[in-house]
Formats: C-alpha cells, sequence, structure tokens
C-alpha cells in the first residue's frame, strides 16, 4: 500500500495508545460532521503491538495511590468492559495483598475508590486477611499481612489479541496503518507548528502529530527539541530540583510458570482475580532455603491460557537516567540485554510459594524463554499527556499504559477542543509548579 504524502492526522505508534486515539478520533471526527477515519494514518517501524503493547501481562486495575490516577483508570475500565470480547477481557477482578506499612495507603485508595462509585471490599488485620484469602485459595501462607483490597471491576486482557482487535476496529473506520516505518524527523513551518514527518519512506505533510511511541518516548521528545533535563519544585517546601533528567529506564520483570493454567483455579473452581502482594516479610528461596530479600518486595500473577501458564512480574529496577545511555532497539524478547534471567525466576517463584503451598517445588517448570523489556518513565513515574506546539499531542504513559486504554478516547476529545479534566493533571507543567503526584509505600514505581 503506498503511503500518502499527505494526511490530516498522523499518529506515531502502532501500540494501544496510538491505535486507541486513532480508532477513537475517527468516531469523534465522525460524529462532529468534520472528517472520518480516511483523515487519519497511523505509522510504526514495526507492525502492530510490536513495542511495549505486545509484551504487557495486560492486568487491567484501578489499585492507586493517586485520585488522579484512580479516576483515569476508572474510566480506561469502562472502556474495557465496552466491548470486552474483542478486547479479549477477563473481568476476574484485581487484588492488592499487603503488609502493614501499605496499610494506611491501601486504606485511603479504598476509601477514594468508594467516593467515585468503584465497586471493591476491604479487608484488615491478620486473621480476617488469612481468613479471607482462605477462602478464595485454602493453601495460601503469606505472612504478615494485614490488608487486602479486592476490587470487584478489573482483571486482564490478552494483549495481542486485544491490539490486533483495535487496530481491526481503527481500519473499519478507515484510518489506515503503515507498518515498517520509521519517524526519522519533524519539518516546522515558521510559526513552529509541525507541518511535515520525515520518514525512512518519504515526506508526509500533516496538519496535526500525534506521539504515541511507548519506550521510545525519549527520542521522539529529543526530535521535538524539547529539554533533556528539567527543574522540579517541591509541592512541601517549594524548593527546585534542577537538572533532573527526563526519561529514566527500567527493566520490566515478568514471566510465565509453565503448568496449566487451571492449576490456580479458586476453591470453587472459578479464575481467580489477578493476585499482587507487597510486603516486607522475608522472602527466602523454594530452591535451598537461602535468604532472597529483607527488604519491601512485591510481585503480581494470574493464570493465563494466552501465555501458556502462571504469568506475572515483580518490580522493575533502573538502568539508565538518559536516553542516550540505553539501547531501545532491539526491543523486548528479541534484546539479549533487557531480558530476565535466572535471578528473576528464582525470586519470583519462590515469591510464589511464599504466597501459596501450591508452588512449592515449581521452579524447574518455569519457561525459560525470553520475556521482559524497558520502559521510559518520568521523572515522578506517571505519565504525560499534553501538547507541544498547537499541533503536537504527546503521550508519554510512563509504562502505566496497557490498562489505560481509555486515554485515547480523552486525547481525542482534546484534539477536537475539548479539554478533558481527566487529563489535566498529567500536563508536563506539573514539574515546573510543582504539582505532584503523591507516592505510595509501595516498591512499584507505578503505584
Amino acid at each position: 500500500m503506498a503511503i500518502p504524502n499527505r494526511s490530516s492526522y498522523v499518529v506515531v505508534g502502532a501500540g494501544i495508545h496510538g491505535l486507541s486515539t486513532a480508532y477513537h478520533l475517527a468516531l469523534e471526527l465522525k460524529s462532529r460532521g468534520i472528517g472520518s477515519g480516511k483523515d487519519i494514518i497511523v505509522l510504526d517501524k514495526t507492525g502492530v503491538c510490536a513495542g511495549a503493547s505486545g509484551i504487557a501481562c495486560g492486568v487491567i486495575r484501578n489499585n492507586y495511590y493517586q485520585s488522579s490516577m484512580r479516576e483515569l483508570m476508572a474510566h480506561s475500565v469502562k472502556v474495557w468492559e465496552s466491548d470486552p470480547q474483542a478486547y479479549s477481557y477477563h473481568p476476574v477482578g484485581y487484588m492488592q495483598v499487603s503488609c502493614e506499612r501499605m496499610h494506611s495507603d491501601v486504606a485511603t485508595i479504598y476509601q477514594q475508590q468508594q467516593a467515585i462509585g468503584y465497586q471493591s471490599t476491604f479487608v484488615e488485620g491478620k486473621a480476617d486477611c488469612e481468613r479471607y484469602m482462605k477462602g478464595i485459595f485454602d493453601d495460601w501462607q503469606a505472612q504478615g499481612i494485614t490488608s487486602v483490597l479486592h476490587e470487584m471491576p478489573g482483571g486482564y486482557s490478552n494483549n495481542t489479541r486485544a491490539m490486533l482487535a483495535l487496530a481491526a476496529k481503527a481500519e473499519g473506520e478507515g484510518v489506515q496503518i503503515f507498518s515498517g516505518v520509521e519517524v526519522t524527523g519533524f519539518s516546522r513551518d515558521n510559526a513552529g507548528s509541525i507541518s511535515s514527518i520525515e520518514t525512512s519512506r518519504g515526506v508526509i505533510e500533516s496538519d496535526y502529530v500525534v506521539i504515541a511511541a511507548g519506550p521510545w518516548a525519549g527520542k521522539f521528545w529529543d526530535m521535538l527539541e524539547m529539554p533533556a533535563t528539567i527543574s522540579i519544585k517541591s509541592p512541601t517546601d517549594g524548593s527546585i530540583a534542577k537538572d533532573v533528567p527526563m526519561w529514566v529506564y527500567w527493566s520490566l520483570q515478568e514471566g510465565t510458570l509453565g503448568v496449566d493454567p487451571n492449576m490456580q483455579v479458586s476453591n470453587d473452581g472459578t479464575m481467580p482475580p489477578v493476585i499482587h502482594v507487597d510486603t516486607d516479610a522475608p522472602l527466602y528461596s523454594d530452591l535451598d532455603g537461602s535468604l532472597i530479600t529483607s527488604e519491601m518486595w512485591g510481585i503480581y500473577y494470574k493464570p493465563d491460557f494466552h501465555f501458556g501458564g502462571i504469568q506475572g512480574g515483580a518490580a522493575p529496577f533502573i538502568v539508565a537516567k538518559n536516553t542516550d545511555e540505553i539501547a531501545i532497539d532491539p526491543y523486548g524478547p528479541e534484546s539479549p540485554e533487557f531480558i530476565v534471567g535466572k535471578d528473576f525466576a528464582h525470586m519470583w517463584v519462590s515469591a510464589l510459594a511464599h504466597c501459596q503451598a501450591r508452588f512449592s517445588g515449581s521452579l524447574a517448570v518455569y519457561k525459560d524463554e525470553p520475556s521482559g523489556g524497558i520502559g521510559a518513565f518520568t521523572p515522578d513515574s506517571f505519565p504525560v499527556f499534553d501538547t507541544i506546539g498547537d499541533n503536537c499531542y504527546f503521550i508519554a504513559d510512563s509504562n502505566h499504559g496497557y490498562k489505560m486504554l481509555g486515554v485515547g478516547k480523552l486525547v481525542a476529545g482534546e484534539i477536537c477542543g475539548d479539554p478533558q479534566r481527566l487529563l489535566q493533571p498529567f500536563r508536563f507543567s506539573r514539574y515546573e509548579e510543582g504539582k505532584l503526584h503523591p507516592i505510595s509505600n509501595s516498591p512499584f514505581p507505578w503505584s
């Protein structure tokens, strides 16, 4: 298919944000009578869901300590629920299982979930938490748990199937998706607006550009001549931290235990919620009993027929604080540098056994296959959704991306001139203004 030399709207990135924005923008243009999906093209240097969306474990949750994230996720859950079959969405729910150090944080999450009408159950105290968990899994044995937040909505989605369905929805509205097209630069007019996109297959003139590049966000930030380092105002004392790197790269830790997913059915024979555990209980090796860590640790896991086993992950770790210091390509499982290894497998399977007796002795069936990748995080580890100049929308999800299916719908509204309240807390200006999101005690940077 020949690439047009002009398109009213060019979306860069065929992951969840690029495809969702293209699809919902097509619907917005049509409903307003100002255009259609034929006015939109999507460019990706590889193909649909070839980046972070393609390796995502697919968890859909609303377990956030930050009220703005919680509202945004509630909106996205509704979008997942709008077409569960196409989006391969499994509404099994989600559970945050935590130690005392997390208790007050999780209590706050529960209270604010109730305030926005998000259905969840909160259990407190060691005895009641153990009773509740054993009511779901009779082999539950995690120690030191003092709170359980059980979200009834949410669950997980099979990432590849969902992305292909989303691409089909966009194409059904007339959007054209071009794979194997790398964006290499932008040209601007005298007023500073982007006038054209330079690609590996020629120049494309455009009225509006959407950047939804996931882990490659820093690369496009540089192309747009945005600052590599920024100043951040403290929301508590007003002090200014200078020369803070705009992009921090974390290695994502995920894998699969090669067992029948039915091994993880709950006591009543149904598929259980996604389980997330944050705890400061010492973690010992399920292999030889040695101490793995006495620090705060966290894991998440779920039975998943798409991955063919028990799939999940653990907290990521920082690998670089500058875009120039990291090689993003080849990405994900294709990269020999940023895939999980034996240390992750040992820790994660031992953590599974710490939580449920059924996983004891199962390290030998961990799938020794390439998994994991890297994510581009902002300075505070929360998204940036904002315009750059007057005709470029920048979507930087800070690796919260896959669950945020609804962001594309909100961005489409903003492109069409309707400011979206749910996106307002995620403007780039928050760093300079000191309007930062509160931080929880979780070992995960995205909680």
